[in-house]
This record gives structure tokens, sequence and C-alpha cells, in this order.
């Protein structure tokens, strides 16, 4: 007996439909039940609701049974605090009395500013809802914004947060995820979105750096050369190109201490020049969320290896 969206489904019962078999098994994984005779899919997105351990008493049922949402750091209170609903009635739907009335309304007032009576929370209400504008226009996933969470928190229990711009140490917190772990988003790109200045980002960027004691992967220039061909709607053959040209240059002294997305922006530029691909450099360059002025520099460095 499995739930399931459309109801409950019973695989005792449950016959294929396309080659009328009673072999029907059900898969974990997948959420799915299906036909074991012809593979067809009966029916998906189904949620077993029975639970994974055992109950030896009325106790371990109230102990162990799922209530509330999960946990995230992405919330300002972790996803732990209580909400008192402003219906008046009562968890069995009775209203709730007059004489109980002013005593309800009371709590719900110590409730609300319980949770916002301290500047701490105050902080972080503030500093999330940057975080989740910038999740959204970014497409970011929930993993990357729970370690830009668990950054900023650290930063604002350092104490780094004191004197300087909420929304420059968000960015500077999405950054360094970004760079943990290895999504190519560029520091400029994302003080664009959350409508910050680069500069003092950069600049608690690395503060976030040396008191926190964060040791981050250096950058590989390959995720960025994969988005900006796409950006730029540059040919398979020129991409390709492209990365034989990255992988000799990363080798080369002259690629050292070079920003990697300017690095990138010159080898796609010179690559669609070796393949005859008609491109401008205006084009490649806005693909690459850079200036004309640093392509050229950097197509300067590209052409004394690849003449």
């Amino acid at each position: 007996m499995i739930n399931s969206e459309q109801g409950t489904v019973s695989l005792e019962k449950e016959e294929c439909s396309l080659c009328n078999s009673k072999a029907v098994v059900y898969d974990a994984d997948s959420s799915e039940v299906i036909c074991s005779a012809c593979g067809m899919v009966l029916h998906d997105n189904i949620e077993s609701l029975t639970p994974e351990w055992r109950v030896y008493s009325n106790d371990d049922m109230e102990s162990k049974s799922r209530t509330g949402m999960p946990t995230s750091l992405a919330f300002h209170d972790m996803g732990l605090s209580t909400f008192i609903s402003y219906s008046n009635v009562d968890a069995n739907g009775a209203t709730i009395s007059p004489e109980q009335l002013s005593k309800v309304q009371r709590m719900r007032r110590w409730n609300k500013i319980s949770s916002n009576n301290r500047s701490y929370h105050r902080n972080l209400k503030s500093a999330f809802a940057i975080l989740g504008t910038i999740k959204d226009k970014l497409f970011l996933n929930d993993a990357l914004i729970e370690k830009s969470a668990y950054n900023y928190r650290k930063a604002l229990d350092k104490r780094i947060i004191k004197g300087r711009s909420i929304r420059a140490l968000v960015v500077a917190s999405v950054y360094a995820a970004c760079r943990e772990l290895n999504v190519p988003r560029t520091l400029d790109e994302i003080a664009n979105t959350a409508n910050t200045d680069s500069i003092f980002a950069g600049k608690c960027y690395r503060l976030l750096v040396r008191y926190m004691k964060l040791h981050l992967p250096v950058i590989d220039s390959n995720a960025y050369l994969a988005k900006i061909a796409n950006k730029a709607k540059v040919s398979e053959l020129s991409y390709r190109r492209g990365l034989e040209m990255l992988s000799i240059i990363k080798e080369n002294p002259i690629s050292h201490g070079k920003d990697p997305n300017a690095l990138a922006v010159a080898v796609l530029y010179a690559a669609c020049l070796k393949e005859g691909e008609k491109v401008s450099q205006a084009q490649i360059a806005v693909a690459g969320d850079t200036s004309i002025v640093t392509l050229r520099k950097r197509f300067q460095d590209v052409k004394r290896l690849f003449p």
C-alpha cells in the first residue's frame, strides 16, 4: 500500500494496461510503480509515507513523528522559531473564549517582539532577503546558498560586519561559496545583481578570507570558457580549439596572476580567429562580462604563444 498524489496505490490490485501483467513493482529510487514485464511506468511522483523506524510504545510514536519544516542556515531563525496563528480558534477548531482571547493576543505580541528584538536577528533578516534575490537572479543551487549563509553567519559572529555594508558582505559570502564549490560566477556579476559596489565587495571578500582563514581552490578557466562560448553562441569547433589552447597557456608562466575570466575571453577570441569564425571583439567581451580593452591586453599575451 503506497500513498501517491492521486490517492492510495495498491500493488496487489494493480495491472499493467499495456501487457495486462500483474507483475508490478515499486522503485523507491525513482518513486515510480513499474511493470516488470514490459517496463511501462504506471504511476510516478509517489511518496511513501510509512516510517523507516520501529515503534514499541506510544512515547516512541510521539518522539519520532515528523513535524515542521526542514531547518536551513539561510533562514534568520534556521526554521526553528514558532508562529502563533491569528485565527481565533484552538487546535480542535473550537472558538477561543473571550476570557482567553486577551491572553492569546498578549502571547502573539510577545512572540512577535521576541523574534525581532535583537539587532543580530534583524541583520540576518536583511542579509538573507538579499541572498534570496541573488539566488533567484543567478539561478544558484541550495547547497551554494547554504554555504553562503554559513559564511555570512561566521562573519557576523566575528564582527566583520561592523561599519560595513550588509549588501557588500553578502556578495562577498556568495562569491567565496562560488569559489569553494567551483561555480563560475565573477564578483562583478554578483555585485551587479545585488546592486552594490564591486570594489567595496572585493574588500569585504579579502577581509572574509583573512579573518575566516579560507583556503579556496584556484579558479579553473575552463569553466568560464564554456559559459562564455554558450553566451556568445560560438561553434563547437572553436570551443574545442579554445580548450586546447587554454590547456597550453595554463602551463605557461604568462598566465600567472591573470584574471581567469579575461584569459578565457581572449583565448576564445583567438580560437575563433584560428578557425575562421566571424565574431567581433564586442560580442565576446559582452558574453564574458569584461571590457574590450581587457580583451585586447590578454589577446596580446595569447598571441605570444600562438602567433
